[in-house]
């Protein structure tokens, strides 16, 4: 029985590479399996070799070829079922990016497994594999039994597992050869937005706007306030669509899962799809007219009044500290 965690590219390019370790690690423990770390295009040996054994992988797989870079879904499809076909693992999981959303469910067409979207965790008990996944929206948990030898093939959300580190050896790193020569991407990728500066996923307090702000020129006064707190300005699905702040800045579903330590949620109604992104928050802070608003179940500390009139009260609070 093998767990295989797999990841595309540099390592070191986003923070989800040792959450899926950790968890990785810990389905294999809990049942006595080979873990190995499969890393599909080019990524430093260095960087690979330090994570891997800073979160107790003792073997890594490379496959580095060309055609792997950027997005590339056709030729990662192949790459990975031919990978399969020679290491056959028990349970493969890949972090819920982008790209893997494309790849994770045309891999397991081709070498007939199992796949699981969505999940937030994953356990072993006795033989079966239990997934636990966010369903409607990000409003409710389901839990879904996989049974058999497998292959499974798992997507897991960002932000799913705290990060564990677990020292080990220095890793075996093999090179894994796979034949691409006849692969072609049928979609070619013109141009790509560049992420630039911290990313939202990792900010530790979080001050998020709504519609409730009531026009455009109002979300600074969320900027103001993040910027004040130190931490990152974010914003509903709505208002970027509106317009009204880049979409780089969306918390939910369709958007960046976040993690923070402290979510400030202005004008936003808690829409289930808004709070699949921010539920994981340690404290929610809600403020809205409508005492009614489902985000106030969710949060730990609610005020009810006009959210612009609030957030300049709270910046400058912050700033004569």
């Amino acid at each position: 029985m093998t767990i295989v965690a797999c990841t595309f590219g540099d390592p070191t390019a986003s923070g989800e590479v040792e959450e899926l370790l950790t968890l990785a690690r810990r389905l294999s423990e809990s049942n006595a399996s080979d873990l190995r770390w499969l890393v599909a295009g080019s990524a430093p040996r260095a960087a690979v070799e330090e994570l891997a054994a800073a979160y107790g992988v003792a073997t890594v797989d490379r496959i580095d070829d060309p055609k792997l870079e950027g997005a590339a879904p056709d030729a990662s499809v192949e790459a990975l079922a031919q990978y399969c076909a020679s290491r056959p693992p028990a349970t493969l999981l890949l972090s819920q990016t982008f790209d893997a959303r494309l790849v994770a469910p045309r891999l397991a067409g081709r070498v007939n497994a199992t796949v699981m979207m969505n999940a937030v965790d994953v356990e072993n008990d006795v033989g079966t594999v239990r997934v636990t996944v966010s369903a409607y929206g990000g409003d409710t948990r389901a839990v879904y039994e996989l049974t058999g030898d497998g292959p499974h093939v798992i997507g897991v959300m960002a932000n799913a597992t705290a990060p564990e580190r677990s020292s080990g050896a220095t890793p075996v790193i093999n090179d894994v050869s796979v034949d691409l020569s006849r692969i072609e991407e049928r979609i070619r990728i013109v141009e790509r937005t560049p992420e630039q500066g911290p990313r939202l996923e990792d900010a530790n307090i979080i001050v998020a706007g709504g519609r409730g702000l009531g026009s455009a020129d109002k979300f600074h006064h969320v900027e103001d306030l993040a910027e004040a707190l130190g931490g990152m300005a974010a914003a509903s699905r709505p208002i970027v669509d509106d317009g009204w702040a880049d979409p780089s800045r969306q918390i939910g579903l369709t958007g960046k899962v976040a993690r923070p330590a402290l979510y400030i949620a202005a004008g936003i109604s808690g829409a289930s799809q808004h709070m699949a992104g921010c539920s994981a928050a340690k404290t929610i802070v809600a403020i809205n007219r409508d005492p009614d608003a489902p985000i106030f179940r969710y949060a730990r500390y609610g005020i009810v009044g006009d959210c612009i009139e609030l957030l300049t009260e709270l910046t400058n609070a912050v700033k004569a500290r």
